[in-house]
């Protein structure tokens, strides 16, 4: 795994992701996943680009239950953007970079102003 992603758990998931000063991407995945694997490379590619301004993170489901359960995580791959503690955006399954940087640009471009 890319060394820019943060492995997040339900012990460590309110310290990375819920206090964290800048928006967090959270990959929701399984190992057994094929969707899941398919979107990696994806997610390594964006925590290069917006390595600094954007934390990825990646959540077990099997390893962190507690946490998928929270958010209501029932598909993987999920993807949840949280700022400032709350999720501010969703998406789910493996999507084109594309689209997941569109939707990350949104979010950091407020961030910054």
């Amino acid at each position: 795994m890319n060394d820019k992603i943060s492995v997040v758990t339900d012990q460590n998931f309110e310290e990375e992701v819920l206090q964290s000063p800048v928006p967090v991407l959270v990959d929701f995945w399984a190992e057994w996943c094929p969707p899941c694997r398919k979107l990696a490379p994806t997610v390594d590619a964006l925590a290069e680009q917006y390595d600094g301004r954007v934390k990825i993170a990646k959540l077990d489901v099997d390893g962190s239950p507690s946490t998928a359960g929270r958010y209501g995580v029932q598909s993987i791959p999920t993807l949840l953007l949280f700022q400032d503690g709350k999720v501010v955006e969703q998406r789910i399954g493996a999507l084109p970079k594309e689209e997941l940087a569109r939707m990350l640009d949104t979010h950091v471009n407020v961030a910054a102003n």
